[in-house]
């Protein structure tokens, strides 16, 4: 199955706007999924503008409303039809780019 994966990001990224850009790039490695990013000055997070990551052109959505975290990221792959053994080591993989978030943030 093919996957694209966009990011919605403001110029030059912040927090989450990096996190989803970490994640694409995973994405990208371990699914051979395509990735974009895309820079907006519209504020509209997990909509149409920044932050926001799309799977095949649909919204990722939080599910605490605020920051994707890699589990959302994973159902958002199943949603779309991504079978869970097409992802050995990818929930590890996604909690990388949180890590790092975390450290600069923290």
């Amino acid at each position: 199955m093919a996957l694209h994966v966009r990011v919605i990001s403001q110029k030059p990224p912040g927090g989450r706007c990096t996190l989803y850009a970490g994640y694409a790039d995973v994405l990208e490695r371990h699914l051979e999924a395509r990735a974009e990013l895309v820079f907006t000055t519209t504020r509209d997070a997990h909509g149409e503008g920044f932050p926001s990551l799309w799977l095949n052109g649909a919204a990722v959505l939080p599910e605490d409303g605020v920051i994707l975290m890699p589990a959302d990221v994973l159902t958002g792959l199943k949603a779309h039809g991504v079978p869970e053994e097409a992802m050995p080591g990818l929930i590890e993989a996604l909690e990388a780019p949180l890590d790092r978030l975390l450290e600069v943030e923290g």
